[in-house]
């Protein structure tokens, strides 16, 4: 399908609008709430659309969201991308609180050591106008987790599909007006998926290949996780509340065809505590304090791959991985004049530790590929939004962040207490107009941030060729333009923007010579728009529309910037009556033909699939099914592959699963 056709299919899409009064019911209400509440840069995914998708986690999930894709590494810790940022670009946090990944290959994207079946909804953040957090450069995804309703409460919820792929939560509360509580449970399950050809994710190695997956592998599990948290809520006063909430993930053998390497286990702790008061005074609005810690443990291997069947070991290469981050955060909405100032500081410490083994003539001894290294960041922000009439209001904000990056060990990098400093100055402008109820128009210009991480600055792994950080790395600098519409009636919504990034000292990976591979600062850009829409028309029918577009260059090197995604639309047709719903959804994407060939990284075909939903409701007791890529097609997103450094072979590509029939229930009181 060509760029017009899509196009053209948003246009009619927007045109389609009907008068007719439709049932009140949820689906009303999510138009409702959009509107009322959501800037055009910002986007949100309910608890309602992740349960009624067959996604395996909150990545998968997100890809409904305009202008979100995914790395797809196998059945399952989808990486999220936001408008073609990736990685430390943009903040993927939970409740506010920071989490990052122990493997260096991002085999544990953030977004995987959280369980949807925690969540309530999750917050987008388009572009660089969260000064709340340091390195929100591209935007920020914060999922908000659940909080007791009144009285005993609980949901049930069981999921299954094909690959023996299952899903099953349990959660239980109890609250009053004094205190609450929550516990819950998560477990999840899958056998390797099929693609549209019929073949295993894990078969797409050549019989030649060192990389291929063992016969007993080739059909195992690809993933088991045991998830469990609790929350524990007081209200000392009526204009205050403490929480304190847990959560430990456990996951076990998860394979990645995508890489070289598989999970052995994943081991998650999270903590956080917050205080909060409200309408303490005239002046002070608003005061909240919040603590944190979590820490991943991360072990892989090729145990299950030929290329460890000559090894001494059960091994020829593994990874033993681990990071803990742990903050704190103050922040308060004061009534100053006409307007409202929210301030706050925070702090975080990130340690990141990874001791690579490998056999032949590294002989199995510790190599530090990232050397117990941390990072400090102590920042101070202030944002005010000062309302100029009943229909424009102008907010704008500055922060500043001081950044020390220190090495605990020594490799061929950098020796033990070698460190780095950075300082960094992020701000944005706002103005927001709504020259009648039901428009809303923004636009913004923001600076964004993000100092280097301990991967690009202290990496160290030897070989032909070898791979290593840079400590010569500048902080990434982002200037950022955005225009945005909003029109919402309570039968119609549509929300439209275009943004325009350039982006000083981009941290880009490159072949720096023929035996060396590492990271270097360039100028790049990247643009976009995206439209999203939905309509209430007669008979409880509801029409759905999306469109994204994302392009990005490399400036320095005068090529275009990789791993950015192609063109993407949808577009469903939904009937709904507030019991019962069945949809019908296409997806289509453009073909990707704008790559960096330095970076081996290869064309990827367009592609179109086909899903269908149905599902029924009756007071708490709901059912859903469906059959995802109807039509078993055999296709790859752009972002199926990994280029180098750990790139598995020219040509080897994880493709998307095939045809997926599930099945989920749910009880909620």
């Amino acid at each position: 399908m060509t760029v017009q056709q899509l196009s053209l299919l948003a246009l009619l899409l927007t045109l389609t609008a009907q008068t007719a009064r439709a049932e009140e019911h949820l689906l009303l209400d999510e138009i409702i709430v959009r509107a009322d509440r959501e800037s055009p840069k910002e986007e949100s995914l309910s608890v309602r659309e992740v349960r009624e998708s067959p996604a395996r986690d909150m990545g998968e999930a997100l890809k409904q969201v305009e202008g979100i894709n995914t790395v797809h590494k196998g059945a399952i810790a989808n990486d999220v991308v936001l408008r073609g940022f990736q990685k430390d670009n943009i903040n993927v946090l939970v409740d506010g609180v920071r989490l990052h990944g122990a493997c260096p290959s991002r085999m544990d994207p953030p977004a995987f050591h959280y369980d949807f079946a925690e969540i309530e909804q999750v917050k987008i953040i388009k572009g660089p106008y969260d000064l709340t957090n340091p390195g929100s450069l591209g935007g920020l995804i914060d999922a908000q987790t659940k909080r007791p309703g009144k009285g005993f409460g609980g949901e049930l919820s069981l999921g299954y599909g094909d690959w023996h792929s299952t899903n099953a939560s349990a959660t239980a509360s109890y609250a009053t007006d004094s205190y609450d509580g929550l516990l819950g449970y998560a477990y999840k399950y899958s056998d390797v998926p099929k693609s549209g050809n019929g073949k295993l994710l894990t078969e797409i190695y050549p019989s030649t290949s060192p990389n291929r997956y063992k016969t007993a592998a080739v059909d195992s599990k690809a993933y088991e996780i045991n998830t469990g948290w609790g929350k524990l809520g007081f209200n000392p006063t009526s204009n205050s509340r403490t929480e304190v909430s847990y959560t430990y993930q456990d996951a076990d053998h998860v394979l990645y065809p995508y890489l070289k390497m598989d999970a052995d286990y994943d081991k998650t702790h999270r903590m956080n505590w917050s205080y909060r008061v409200q309408n303490i005074s005239a002046l002070l609005q608003d005061l909240k304090l919040q603590v944190y810690w979590d820490r991943v443990k991360h072990l892989m291997d090729d145990r299950d791959r030929f290329s460890s069947s000559t090894s001494p070991r059960f091994y020829s290469m593994q990874t033993d991985a681990s990071t803990q981050t742990y903050g704190a955060k103050l922040q308060a909405a004061l009534q100053i004049g006409p307007g409202t100032l929210k301030s706050g500081l925070d702090y975080y410490n990130r340690n990141w530790d990874a001791t690579n083994r490998r056999a032949m003539y590294f002989s199995y001894r510790d190599l530090a590929m990232i050397p117990d290294a941390t990072i400090e960041n102590v920042g101070l922000f202030s944002e005010y939004t000062l309302p100029l009439g009943s229909q424009l209001s102008l907010t704008g904000g500055v922060r500043g962040d001081l950044t020390h990056a220190e090495a605990g060990r020594t490799n061929t990098m950098v020796t033990a207490g070698s460190s780095k400093e950075f300082s960094s100055i992020s701000a944005n402008l706002q103005l927001n107009y709504t020259p009648f109820k039901e428009l809303t128009v923004f636009t913004g210009l923001g600076r964004g941030t993000r100092t280097p991480d301990q991967q690009e600055l202290y990496l160290d792994v030897p070989g032909t060729p070898a791979w290593r950080g840079n400590q010569n790395l500048k902080a990434t600098v982002n200037h950022q333009v955005d225009l945005g519409a909003k029109y919402a009636t309570n039968r119609f919504y549509i929300n439209a923007s275009i943004f325009y990034s350039d982006l000083q000292d981009y941290v880009n990976f490159y072949q720096a010579s023929p035996t060396l591979k590492s990271y270097q600062n360039i100028h790049a850009s990247i643009w976009g728009a995206e439209l999203g829409s939905q309509i209430s028309l007669p008979a409880d029918l509801f029409l759905r529309g999306g469109l994204s577009y994302t392009e990005g260059r490399n400036i320095s090197g005068n090529r275009p910037l990789s791993e950015i995604p192609p063109l993407r639309g949808t577009i469903s047709i939904r009937y709904d009556n507030g019991r019962f719903f069945a949809e019908l959804l296409e997806t289509l994407s453009r073909e990707q033909d704008r790559i960096d060939s330095s970076l081996n990284e290869q064309k990827t075909a367009g592609w179109v699939t086909t899903d269908l939903k149905a599902g029924y409701q009756y007071k708490g007791f709901s059912v859903t099914g469906g059959i995802n890529n109807l039509l078993d097609t055999q296709y790859y997103s752009h972002l199926s592959y990994l280029r180098d450094p750990f790139v598995s072979g020219v040509g080897y590509r994880v493709p998307e699963n095939g045809r997926n029939v599930y099945l989920s229930m749910a009880y909620k009181f």
